[in-house]
C-alpha cells in the first residue's frame, strides 16, 4: 500500500477508535458485548480482511502494515481487537497459505467483508501448551470424516461462522504428524456450544466450549485437500499471530502511558502535581522505555518478516517482551493512580485485568523462553 493510501487508512481508523470506540467501553464493560453496530463499521471499514490478499477482497497489508493498524485499535479496549483478531489470524490465515484454489474461492472474500467470521479450534481440556497431544478425533467415512472432541476457551465460538478446527486424522501417528486442519462450518449438525466463559478481564470478547459430536465434515474441507499437515499450517501462521500480538501490548501501553501521565499532571499532593515527584517520574520514565523498547524490537521484527527471513527466535523474543511489558506498564499505571487505580471508573484496573492474558495465548511467556533457548542451541550446534 502507498504511503498516502495507508496515512488515510491509519487516520480513519484512529479516529474511528477516539470517536466510537473508546466511549463505548464501559458499555462493552456492563454489557459484556461488543454492539451489533460497532462490529458493522468494523466490518465496513475493512478490518476484517486487513491480511487478506487484495484479489481476495481484503487490504492486503504487510506485516509491518497490519501492526500498525492493530497498535491504533488497541488504544482502545483489547475487546474491540478480540473481535476480528481470530479472522485476521489464522482464520484467514490457514485458508491464505495452504488452501487451495476452491478454498480461497468460498471463505476469503466473506471473511475480508466481515460476512463471515472464523474461530480457531485448537485448545482442549488436556492440550494447551501442549498443542501435538489433541484428542479430538476426524475418522475418515468415504468421502467425509466424523469429528468428535471437545475444544476449550475459543475465542469468538459465539458469532463465529465456521471454525478452522485441528483434528486428529492419522491415529497411527504421533504427535503433530498426524493433525489436520478441518474448515467446519458452524452451521454443521452435531455442532454445540458451552455455556460463556467467566473470565478475569476481557468481557465482551466471548469464548466458551465448542463440543463435536459425531460431526461430519467433508473430506475436500481439509485445508490445502492433504491429511496430516494441519500442525504444519498452524506453525505457519504462528510468527505473524505473535507480531500481531506485539502490535496489541504496544497499543494498549500507548493508553496506559498517556492515561498515567495525564493522570500525574492533573492529580494533586501535597500542594503540587504527583508528576513532579521524582518517585512517579521514575514509574513514568520506566514505562515509557518498555514502550520505546516495545515499539523498536517489533518494527525490527515486522520489516525482517516482510522481507521473508526467519524469524521465529526473534518473534518469540518480541511476544514475550512486549506481553511482559505491557504487564508492567499496566501495573505502574494503577500504582502511579493510587487509590483511584482500584476504582472501576478510571478503567486502569480493567485494562490491568485485560492485558494480563496477552502473557497466555499465542504461546505462554514460558513456551516463548523454550523457543528462544530452542533456537539459540540450534544456531550455535550448525
Amino acid at each position: 500500500m502507498d504511503i498516502e493510501t495507508f496515512d488515510l487508512l491509519r487516520g480513519t481508523v484512529r479516529r474511528f477508535v477516539d470517536e466510537r470506540l473508546i466511549p463505548a467501553e464501559d458499555r462493552v464493560e456492563h454489557d459484556d458485548a461488543v454492539p451489533a453496530e460497532i462490529i458493522k463499521e468494523m466490518g465496513q471499514l475493512g478490518l476484517f480482511g486487513l491480511s487478506v490478499p487484495e484479489e481476495h477482497g481484503g487490504l492486503g497489508l504487510t506485516m509491518a502494515e497490519e501492526a500498525a493498524i492493530i497498535r491504533e485499535l488497541t488504544r482502545a479496549s483489547v475487546v474491540f481487537r478480540s473481535v476480528i483478531g481470530t479472522t485476521v489470524g489464522i482464520g484467514s490465515q490457514g485458508i491464505v497459505m495452504d488452501g487451495t484454489p476452491e478454498q480461497k474461492q468460498e471463505w476469503l472474500p466473506r471473511l475480508a467483508a466481515g460476512e463471515a467470521v472464523a474461530s480457531f479450534a485448537l485448545t482442549e481440556p488436556e492440550a494447551g501448551s501442549d498443542a501435538a497431544s489433541l484428542r479430538t478425533t476426524a475418522v475418515r467415512e468415504g468421502n467425509y470424516y466424523r469429528v468428535n472432541g471437545t475444544k476449550r476457551f475459543i475465542t469468538n465460538a459465539p458469532r463465529a461462522s465456521m471454525f478452522t478446527l485441528m483434528a486428529r486424522t492419522e491415529a497411527d501417528v504421533k504427535g503433530s504428524g498426524g493433525i489436520s486442519a478441518f474448515i467446519v462450518p458452524a452451521d454443521t449438525p452435531g455442532i454445540s456450544l458451552g455455556k460463556p466463559d467467566k473470565k478475569m478481564g476481557q468481557k465482551g470478547a466471548m469464548t466458551c466450549d465448542v463440543i463435536f459430536d459425531d460431526v461430519l465434515v467433508p473430506a475436500a474441507n481439509i485445508i490445502g485437500g492433504v491429511p496430516g499437515r494441519g500442525f504444519k499450517t498452524a506453525m505457519k501462521v504462528l510468527d505473524r499471530g505473535r507480531i500481531h500480538i506485539a502490535a496489541v501490548a504496544l497499543g494498549m501501553c500507548d493508553r496506559l502511558v498517556d492515561m498515567s501521565l495525564r493522570y500525574a499532571m492533573e492529580r494533586k499532593q501535597f500542594g503540587q502535581r504527583i508528576a513532579d515527584f521524582q518517585l512517579v517520574q521514575a514509574l513514568l520514565a520506566d514505562s515509557k522505555v518498555d514502550t520505546l523498547t516495545t515499539e523498536a524490537l517489533m518494527c525490527s521484527v515486522a520489516t525482517r518478516f516482510d522481507a521473508g527471513e526467519k524469524v521465529s527466535l526473534e518473534a518469540s523474543a518480541l511476544k514475550y517482551f512486549s506481553t511482559e511489558a505491557v504487564g508492567r506498564v499496566a501495573d505502574r499505571a494503577v500504582q502511579i493512580h493510587g487509590g483511584a487505580g482500584y476504582m472501576a471508573e478510571y478503567k486502569v484496573e480493567r485494562f490491568y485485568r485485560d492485558v494480563r492474558l496477552l502473557r497466555i495465548y499465542e504461546g505462554t511467556s514460558q513456551i516463548q523462553q523454550l523457543i528462544i533457548a530452542r533456537e539459540m542451541l540450534r544456531g550455535a550446534e550448525a
